[in-house]
């Protein structure tokens, strides 16, 4: 089993910045294709990012592009997004979700593990 847990959401103005982490442990493969998903209230849940084992294949959402960046310390076991100029619409429960083969993943189903979530409230 692999537990995953976020952290460093929180309330911020918009243009501001914040980096969220969510360190891995448990039984999986060695450093598993990764995403960061959000959800809105109301809203589905969308991949905004996902990264492959070694961090040499990103992917981004197109209302991310630019502002958001997912990188990974496989040593430490963390993932991790850093997220600039953010904006009222950015507001969600921000989650990480690992999958159990080395590449790049876009689709959510094939994600078999998630975390419990951070919240990000970006106000105007």
């Amino acid at each position: 089993q692999v537990q995953l847990v976020e952290s460093g959401g929180g309330l911020v103005q918009a243009g501001g910045s914040l980096r969220l982490s969510c360190a891995a442990s448990g039984r999986t493969v060695n450093s598993p294709g990764m995403g960061w998903f959000r959800q809105a209230p109301g809203e589905e849940r969308e991949m905004v990012a996902a990264i492959n084992w070694s961090g040499t294949s990103t992917y981004y959402a197109d209302s991310t592009k630019g502002r958001f960046t997912i990188s990974r310390d496989n040593a430490r076991n963390t993932l991790y997004l850093q997220i600039n100029s953010l904006k009222p619409e950015d507001t969600a429960v921000y989650y990480c979700a690992a999958t159990r083969v080395l590449r790049l993943v876009y689709a959510a189903e094939q994600y078999a593990y998630w975390g419990q979530g951070t919240q990000v409230t970006v106000s105007s």
